[in-house]
């Protein structure tokens, strides 16, 4: 469902086994790349559905990108196919390879409001092909290999230009054992009711939308993430579950109280986070509000799911992500290769030895850079406790290191994040010719807050180390961000680093 419009499952299936009819005629074969430029909407799926069909690869293009980032995730996906949103087409249609197989997908008028787009950027130019059309005129395609790929996600680091996460087919038995975790850390049943709020272009809605569709009743796509909306959609359709990331937490929070009592979310009986650390004073919060029916997950698009962690667990270890699951091993290693002791703060090693093998696709020296004996890093910071209970600290490429002092951004993002007048923060270090680095804050007011410098260092005073407290805090109407809610602190890095000798 996208606003007021019901799509029956069945048609979707049946337009994707029709648009694999067109594509197959097309050329596109097994292990082929299908590109997706689109905002959270139905035909996603369709295109999704006719990948699997063919044993293709879907490669979800991350709308925020830039037209040079996206023609390279073309490039190097070596896509026979693009299917595209029409306003997001024509800031790159001069740009696409002649070859390309182009189908254009009207821009629906849900999404043309949540983003305020010019309706006339939303049809179809009369020179492309549209996809509805085009794919009417083809019979299904009902036949579908034995095992297919999963989506090859592209992700963007610090540096460099976006990777595609390529990963092989799983066998039936792998395949069996990643099921078999499912319902603990995503609460799939049959007769699930969700709704997706982050954008389809991220690993994890994509992977929770599948299991959604394979067991559940009902998925609501929110084309752009709004808080009270989300608490209508709860009490209008009975939701039972969904993925959030932890600033939506933040904004659902900031609502006034009036209008978060108003809705009846007793219905609400999983719902997942992932994706950065939580303020631990934010999880409390959530958890007092929703009640035990919040689960958190740590892993990445490499390495799938790595620990989980319930309400129950979480809250007699706050700050925890959980322990490892299923047939996972798990280590903290220092900078020598070392183990780190209990407690010990070092980089995450780990994998999950279910998840098929994986590579960046052309860039195979990237994959063995993350691997040290077998095991891969996200590029992650944590320790372990005396039961096994992972613990966040923050990123490698985060850190900051100011006179030799280690300091963590992301603890400090979480008492900025409490002080209420603070909608959303990004903690950096910026050069500093005496002590290598300083610590900035950039911080976003709340809308109907009035956020005063001497109050927020105040309060910093009150929770923090001395040595912690931002040197300089900045006020920011708007920070950089994608629709998940994740601030992009490359960007932000950028500004400061451009003109020294040094790297970010």
């Amino acid at each position: 469902m996208l606003g007021d419009t019901t799509y029956p499952w069945i048609d979707i299936v049946d337009r994707g086994a029709r648009a694999a009819t067109g594509l197959a005629e097309f050329g596109v074969n097994r292990n082929d790349s299908i590109a997706l430029l689109l905002r959270n909407d139905p035909p996603f799926f369709e295109v999704t559905t006719a990948a699997q069909r063919l044993g293709a690869y879907s490669v979800p293009i991350n709308w925020h990108f830039t037209a040079d980032e996206v023609l390279h995730v073309l490039r190097d996906s070596n896509a026979k196919a693009l299917v595209v949103h029409a306003d997001l087409f024509h800031g790159i249609r001069d740009r696409l390879p002649e070859e390309l197989l182009v189908l254009v997908i009207e821009t629906p008028s849900t999404i043309q409001a949540a983003y305020a787009i010019d309706p006339i950027l939303c049809q179809v130019p009369n020179d492309m092909h549209s996809w509805s059309d085009w794919l009417s005129n083809h019979p299904p395609r009902n036949i579908q290999p034995d095992s297919v790929p999963t989506a090859m996600m592209y992700t963007s680091g610090t540096t460099g230009r976006p990777k595609g996460v390529r990963r092989e087919a799983a066998s039936a038995e792998q395949a069996d054992k990643l099921r078999s975790t499912e319902p603990q850390v995503l609460g799939n049943r049959p007769g699930m009711r969700v709704v997706i709020c982050g954008p389809l272009y991220h690993a994890a809605p994509i992977h929770f939308a599948r299991v959604a569709l394979d067991t559940g009743t009902l998925m609501v796509l929110q084309p752009r993430f709004d808080a009270l909306e989300l608490l209508q959609l709860i009490q209008r359709h009975r939701i039972t579950g969904m993925f959030l990331a932890p600033i939506m937490f933040v904004r659902l929070l900031k609502l006034p109280e009036s209008q978060r009592l108003q809705y009846d979310i007793s219905s609400l009986e999983h719902v997942i986070h992932a994706g950065a650390v939580c303020p631990p004073s934010i999880k409390r919060a959530m958890i007092d509000w929703w009640g035990p029916v919040i689960h958190e997950f740590y892993g990445s698009t490499e390495s799938g799911v790595i620990t989980h962690c319930n309400s129950a667990q979480w809250l007699s270890h706050p700050g925890s992500v959980g322990r490892a699951v299923g047939n996972t091993t798990l280590r903290i290693l220092k900078p020598d290769g070392a183990e780190a002791a209990t407690h010990e703060i070092g980089e995450i090693f780990m994998l999950r030895h279910d998840y098929p093998e994986f590579t960046y696709h052309g860039d195979p020296e990237k994959r063995n850079s993350i691997e040290r004996d077998g095991l891969i890093t996200n590029g992650d910071l944590g320790y372990l406790d005396d039961e096994g209970y992972l613990y966040l600290c923050d990123r490698v490429r985060d850190l900051i290191i100011s006179g030799g002092v280690n300091i963590y951004p992301a603890e400090i993002e979480s008492a900025l994040l409490a002080f209420p007048g603070v909608r959303d923060c990004a903690v950096l270090g910026i050069p500093d010719d005496e002590y290598g680095e300083q610590v900035v804050a950039l911080v976003e007011p709340a809308d109907d807050q009035i956020c005063e410098e001497s109050a927020l260092r105040a309060y910093l005073k009150e929770h923090l180390a001395g040595y912690k407290i931002p040197r300089i805090i900045e006020f920011r109407r708007d920070l950089p961000r994608e629709d998940s809610g994740k601030i992009f602190k490359r960007k932000l890095r950028e500004h400061y680093w451009k003109d020294t000798d040094r790297n970010i």
